[in-house]
């Protein structure tokens, strides 16, 4: 039969009937603290103040019944070292004395301090989102924007702010909670379908262009705007509605307005900026991009703060300019407001008696070739600079050449046909020195060992 296992106490105490302590055992974990003052002294001296009072009743209790409730005092040692224990007292047969047992419970108490840290964690946590939470709320309905978040799922309204819902009732009827109402109901039917594709490229990419939709009993109309957001339990639509802009009276041909305006319908993004890159101006377009909900939220912001690719940022825009007056063919990155990454062209000029500069930005990632050899290139080499501060220069041009040796190399073989001797003819390369990069790149299979010599 196997043995039970047993617990050896953490400190053993021989009292005799009047509490004076003859003989203390530690546990080897607790062996490195003496104990050898304690022997001779009242148990009630060496527990302490505190204490004290606690081991007389555990010595009074083990006398009249034989054992004694377990009570926990913090026991201190002769090196200074104080450590919570929890004590029992057992009266010895033939009254020959008591044993104290005490249980070390050190780590139950680090235990009960990590708990309590935690919750008071838990509970500033709790706070903050609150705060947050009612920021949040703030802000949403004291937008002048109709803002809507509406399930992906369904379609139907989760939220609205005030606006919103002014915008979806009719001022003769009265306002009601929107809150489960599906959004198409209250969108001119003639709309429906236009609404439907654009939150389907939501879907899909992340954003759409704006479209203008009407709705209520009234059929107003208003600029719709919209993105996809995470929530739980599905995604939700974070849709913004901007009140269209009512037909003004004509204006004399040519006049500021009449330019402005065409440059607000242009299907690219324009923004004017002062020489600091300060935006003064900006387009429908330019905020799609930036994914902003309004003007307000672009004037006065520094470009830069969309341009984000390393060398073609704002600095490098400017810095060109000055230079040359204009610039063309300037490839770089929109990082929009919610994340999406688009790649853009500028197109950028500077008039001298303006004091302005003005900027044409025209999204190109749809229209980039995807899966040719200049597109592949481009990507090699741009995952290269995410690796600047994790290797070495040394070994960041040594992967850049083999990228750009093994793009060259996979050119000249389909340029002759697969023929290994005419594509070495057309790298400068011999055979030998072609065959140790044809293994070294994989490209073994692509090419021929047919010779270019005719056959007598």
């Amino acid at each position: 039969m196997a043995a039970l296992p047993t617990v050896q106490p953490d400190i053993t105490l021989l009292l005799d009937m009047e509490g004076v302590i003859r003989e203390a055992t530690l546990s080897p974990s607790m062996s490195s603290e003496s104990v050898d003052g304690w022997l001779g002294r009242p148990w009630v001296e060496v527990a302490g103040e505190m204490g004290g009072d606690k081991v007389k009743r555990m010595v009074d209790d083990a006398r009249v019944s034989g054992i004694s409730a377990f009570r926990q005092i913090n026991q201190r040692f002769p090196s200074g070292l104080e450590i919570p224990m929890e004590y029992t007292t057992v009266l010895l047969g033939g009254r020959a004395g008591m044993l104290a047992i005490g249980k070390n419970l050190q780590a139950v108490a680090e235990l009960q301090s990590r708990l309590i840290a935690a919750q008071q964690t838990m509970e500033r946590d709790y706070w903050k989102l609150r705060e947050i939470e009612t920021r949040y709320r703030l802000v949403f309905d004291a937008s002048n924007e109709a803002v809507m978040i509406v399930s992906a799922a369904n379609l139907r309204i989760v939220e609205a702010n005030r606006t919103a819902v002014e915008a979806l009732n009719s001022s003769r009827r009265r306002n009601e909670d929107l809150a489960g109402r599906e959004l198409l109901h209250d969108v001119a039917a003639e709309d429906r379908d236009a609404v439907r594709e654009m939150l389907a490229r939501i879907r899909e990419r992340g954003k759409a262009l704006s479209i203008l939709v009407h709705l209520g009993a009234e059929a107003r109309p208003w600029m719709l705007r919209g993105s996809l957001m995470a929530a739980e339990p599905g995604h939700v639509f974070l849709l913004q509605f901007t009140p269209a802009n009512s037909p003004s009276a004509p204006v004399e041909k040519g006049g500021h307005s009449t330019v402005e305006e065409l440059i607000d319908h242009l299907p690219d993004g324009f923004v004017a900026l002062d020489d600091a890159g300060i935006i003064r101006h900006a387009n429908q377009a330019f905020l799609d991009l930036v994914q902003l909900g309004s003007k307000g939220s672009a004037l006065g912001e520094s470009l830069g703060r969309w341009l984000w690719q390393p060398g073609a940022d704002l600095s490098a825009l400017l810095s060109n300019i000055q230079r040359h007056k204009t610039v063309r063919l300037f490839t770089t990155s929109i990082r929009g407001e919610l994340g999406t990454e688009t790649e853009v062209e500028i197109s950028a000029g500077s008039g001298e008696e303006l004091g302005e500069i003005g900027v044409l930005l025209r999204n190109v990632s749809r229209r980039l070739p995807s899966g040719n050899e200049s597109d592949f290139l481009r990507t090699a080499l741009g995952s290269m600079s995410e690796q600047i501060g994790k290797s070495s220069l040394r070994s960041l041009v040594k992967n850049t050449v083999s990228i750009v040796e093994q793009h060259y190399v996979k050119q000249a073989l389909e340029l002759a046909g697969g023929n290994r001797t005419a594509t070495a003819e057309l790298l400068g390369l011999s055979r030998q020195s072609l065959y140790a990069k044809l293994n070294r790149y994989g490209l073994e299979d692509k090419g021929s060992d047919a010779e270019e010599t005719p056959e007598a």
